[in-house]
């Protein structure tokens, strides 16, 4: 049974602007990236403004800095069908601060509020979903067999994984050195890109994110002890999205293609 949560980011315009300024792109995506950690559910967007300015012309302006906040989204790989809310609210009127300067006050009311709906399931899964893995690669396998490795997950827009996916990681790596028997092809892939196109790897700027992200998983289980004589990597870019939430399009799946059963 999962457990909801929420957590909440502000960004702060320049008065009559709808572009994000510079630093508060940066604690944006600072945000996004513990965002995607977590099992997000569905993410709200609303925009604001000060008491200046008529009325519609505060409704189009807090509506274009709430589609401002929507595109630095899409650019960090957040799926869009989770995102519920992008609304303009016009003119907020803040009474919680403590000071009479409407220069500050009417700063605080230009900006764009951010709520992310968090589904965190119970530890229990996340082991079982290991053990089910480990289960698969240990027990017979065929040729064609295609394993996705639960729990490994990557950094948005990047090939590294997340931190807490490095054990699993490991996990898996032992058991693949011990199972010399197999030879496999490892598929990387990505979410939220158009027309089958490959995502853009932060690191290296080029739009070949689903191969670096392949190979990231060849070299760790090369320098874990399996032979790079029974591996194979490959990008698939987002050619088989699994249909769920984003963060498990960014993945990397198994393909057995050879069993030497003189080895087992």
């Amino acid at each position: 049974m999962f457990s909801q949560s929420e957590l909440k980011h502000e960004v702060y315009f320049d008065t009559d602007k709808f572009e994000v300024p510079l630093t508060e792109q940066n604690r944006l995506i600072l945000f996004i990236q513990n965002l995607e950690k977590n099992n997000i559910k569905n993410i709200s967007i609303y925009g604001f403004c000060d008491d200046r300015g008529s009325d519609t012309y505060n409704l189009n302006l807090s509506q274009q800095r709430a589609d401002a906040i929507k595109s630095i989204f899409s650019e960090y790989e957040i799926e869009g069908t989770i995102i519920k809310n992008v609304d303009g609210k016009g003119e907020v009127l803040l009474k919680i601060v403590n000071t009479k300067d409407a220069s500050i006050i009417r700063g605080l009311n230009r900006k764009v509020e951010i709520i992310a709906t968090i589904n965190t399931p119970p530890v229990e899964d996340e082991v079982s979903e290991l053990k089910e893995v480990v289960d698969i690669l240990k027990g017979d396998l065929s040729i064609g067999d295609k394993i996705i490795l639960e729990n490994i997950l990557f950094e948005t827009g990047y090939s590294h994984v997340l931190t807490e996916s490095q054990q699993t990681l490991e996990d898996i790596a032992n058991i693949l050195k011990e199972r010399n028997d197999v030879s496999f092809t490892i598929q990387g892939h990505v979410c939220c890109t158009k027309y089958a196109r490959d995502a853009v790897d932060r690191k290296t700027k080029k739009r070949n994110l689903s191969v670096a992200r392949a190979r990231y998983i060849y070299y760790y289980l090369s320098k874990k002890g399996v032979n790079k004589n029974r591996m194979k990597y490959v990008g698939l870019r987002r050619k088989f999205p699994l249909g769920g939430e984003a963060k498990f399009d960014r993945r990397v799946e198994i393909v057995i293609t050879n069993i030497n059963s003189n080895k087992r």
